[in-house]
Order: structure tokens, then sequence, then C-alpha cells
């Protein structure tokens, strides 16, 4: 499948440009996106933590790595807000992969403000992120990732069915991330690279 977009025309950054531009928001008490309330704020902080730590923990698997360093060119295109718990989560770690090859480009984009690709790739009809759109030279779609790895999914999906709170929830998918510490995420990545 073709992906049918143009980016050059559309604010993207790479990941080290993408958290310089989180940081220079905190420094006006702002977030990505319009809704700048105390909330999303708080949220927002707690990731660029979360992904500090995982810039500097995060290691990869060696077999993950000699497939990642197999491949051609490719372009990671992510969709991605700075208040999304998930993308803070899973960004960092997949960032590191493509950090293994110089052929993989990794370019992130805001949801909001990228409405239209957002309908395109929705996870069950929402537009839940982070979305990974993998696409090769040709801007031919190779694969898509996301919102969260399978276990995180079927997780949330789970307590959200029972009526669980939203706090709630959200504290333990961020518990079950931590214990994880990026097991399932790299499976995954393993089983479409391979």
């Amino acid at each position: 499948m073709k992906f049918n977009y143009h980016l050059k025309s559309r604010n993207s950054y790479t990941y080290k440009a993408y958290r310089e531009y989180i940081d220079v928001l905190h420094a006006q008490d702002k977030t990505t996106g319009n809704n700048h309330s105390e909330a999303m704020l708080a949220y927002s902080k707690m990731n660029v933590t979360r992904m500090k730590r995982l810039d500097k923990t995060a290691l990869i698997r060696q077999d993950l790595a000699e497939v990642i360093l197999s491949l051609t060119n490719q372009k990671w295109l992510i969709l991605t807000e700075a208040w999304c718990g998930d993308a803070a989560q899973n960004i960092p770690w997949i960032n590191k992969m493509a950090a293994l090859n110089s052929a993989i480009q990794v370019q992130l984009i805001l949801r909001d403000e990228n409405t239209d690709i957002m309908h395109d790739y929705q996870t069950n009809g929402g537009n839940s992120i982070p979305k990974l759109i993998a696409l090769d030279e040709h801007e031919q779609v190779l694969f898509t990732w996301g919102p969260r790895p399978r276990l995180m999914q079927e997780k949330y999906i789970q307590m959200k069915n029972e009526g669980i709170e939203y706090a709630d929830l959200l504290k333990q998918i961020h518990t079950l991330y931590a214990k994880d510490n990026g097991t399932e995420l790299q499976a995954e990545f393993y089983s479409i690279l391979k």
C-alpha cells in the first residue's frame, strides 16, 4: 500500500528535536496539542522523566539488533504527542532500535496536527498513539505498529471493559511497562522485522 501524504509540508522532528521541542514547551508551561491544562502538563512532565530514564537504560537485545542491522532503507514515521504515556514508554525503545542502523530514519509528527494521517491509521476506530508507520524508499507501507505492545493493549482493553477508573487504569498499565522493561515491544519488533 502506498503512503499518500507529502511530509515535506508538515512539521516533523527527529527524536532529538522532538525532545528539545517538548523542553521548550515546558519552559512556557505548555505541552503539544491545544490542551494545556494542569493535567496534560503533568502527564507531559512525567513523560519527559520516563523518556530520560529509558534513553539511559534501554538495551536492545542481540537477536533483534542483528535483524535491525540487516534492514535496508526505511522511514519510521511516528504519530505522537508529548502528553501520551504510551508514547513516552515506547518511542525511546523504537528510537534506540532505529539508531542501530543508519538506513532507518525516525520521523515524528504530532497527531493533532496530522489528523488526516491519523484517521487513516486508527486502531479499532480510535486515534490511539503512538502509531508507527514504516515506509520503504518508494513510500510503500511496510508495516504499522502501535499504540502499545500487545500485552499492554490486552490489559488496557480488559480494564477499560471492566470500568476501571482511568487513573487506576493508567497506573496499572505503567506498572506493567516498568515490570516488562521493553521485553514485549522487542519481541513484537523481532517478529515484524524478521
